[in-house]
C-alpha cells in the first residue's frame, strides 16, 4: 500500500507542476497562476440568491436521513490511508488552474504542461458562481461536518479547529466539482460522461474525507449543475466556452498525457464501503 500511495504522490507530483519541454512556447506554463485573473461570476446576485432558494433544507438532526448519512460516513473510516484517501486529499484542490488538472485522465490531456487563461477564466467564474451559492444555502442553516461531529475523525486534508467547525451542507467542493464537470462536457462532448464521473468521484472524495455527509454531497451536486445551466444562459458565456475550447483543442494536439492516470485509475478501481 505505501508503494502504490507513493506513486499516487509522485505522479500527481508530476502532473501538477512539471512541464513537457517538447511543449510548444505558446502554451508554456511559465507562470500559470498568474494566468488566472481577478474575475466575477457569470450570475447576479439575484440569480444566485434564487438557486440557494431552491435547495431543501438539511436533514433534521436525528431523523432517519440524519442518521442515515452519519452511518454510512462512518463507513468510510476504512479507506484512512488508502490510494482512494490520497486520491481525495488531491482533490481538496478546487481552485483554477490546479483543480482543472484532476480532469487530465477523464480528457486525455495535460492540463498542467500549458497556459490556458481563457480556459481558466472561465472556471473562475463558474467557481465564483458555485462558491458562492453554496455558501448562501450554508448561511441559511447550520449542519456541522463528519469532522466536526467526531472530533477523533481525520480528515484527509489539513483542518484547522475553524474549519471542522463550519457549514457542512452543501457541500461546496461537490458544486463547484459538478460546474467544472459540465462545463468540460460542454466544452468536449465526446468526453461528457468521463468528465461528469471524474467531478462525481471529487464529490465522493469529500465523503472519504469525512468532510461531508452523503446528502451534503448530492445536493452539492444538484446546485452545481443548475449553476451551470443559468451561467451558460448568461450574456458572454458562449464566447467565453468557445474561446477557452480553442485553448484545449491546443492542449490536446501537443498530445501530452498526464502521468497520474495509471495511479489514480488504481485508486478510482478500489471498491468503495
Amino acid at each position: 500500500m505505501k508503494r502504490r500511495g507513493a506513486f499516487i504522490v509522485a505522479a500527481a507530483t508530476a502532473a501538477l507542476l512539471s512541464a513537457c519541454a517538447g511543449t510548444p512556447a505558446a502554451l508554456r506554463p511559465q507562470a500559470v497562476q498568474a494566468a488566472v485573473p481577478e474575475t466575477k461570476g457569470y450570475l447576479t446576485g439575484p440569480l444566485i440568491q434564487a438557486l440557494a432558494d431552491a435547495v431543501p433544507p438539511p436533514p433534521a438532526p436525528g431523523s432517519p436521513p440524519d442518521l442515515a448519512d452519519k452511518a454510512r460516513s462512518a463507513q468510510f473510516k476504512t479507506l484512512e490511508d488508502s490510494d482512494r484517501w490520497l486520491l481525495a486529499t488531491a482533490h481538496a484542490e478546487l481552485r483554477p488552474p490546479l483543480a482543472l488538472q484532476h480532469f487530465d485522465c477523464a480528457l486525455g490531456v495535460r492540463l498542467g504542461a500549458a497556459v490556458t487563461p481563457n480556459l481558466n477564466r472561465l472556471m473562475q467564474r463558474l467557481f465564483d458562481d458555485s462558491d458562492a451559492a453554496a455558501e448562501r444555502v450554508k448561511a441559511r442553516g447550520f449542519r456541522a461536518r463528519p469532522v466536526g461531529d467526531d472530533p477523533e475523525r481525520r480528515p484527509c486534508q489539513r483542518v484547522s479547529e475553524a474549519g471542522r467547525k463550519s457549514a457542512s451542507y452543501p457541500s461546496g467542493s461537490s458544486t463547484v466539482a459538478a460546474v467544472y464537470g459540465e462545463a468540460f462536457a460542454a466544452l468536449e462532448q465526446q468526453h461528457a460522461a468521463e468528465a461528469r464521473r471524474t467531478a462525481q468521484e471529487m464529490g465522493l472524495s469529500r465523503l472519504v474525507c469525512g468532510m461531508h455527509y452523503p446528502s451534503d454531497v448530492a445536493v452539492g451536486e444538484v446546485l452545481g449543475k443548475a449553476v451551470f445551466e443559468a451561467a451558460a444562459a448568461r450574456p458572454g458565456f458562449d464566447a467565453d466556452l468557445a474561446a477557452a475550447r480553442a485553448e484545449l483543442a491546443a492542449v490536446r494536439a501537443t498530445g501530452l498525457a498526464s502521468p497520474a492516470c495509471a495511479a489514480e485509475r488504481l485508486a478510482l478501481a478500489a471498491p468503495l464501503p
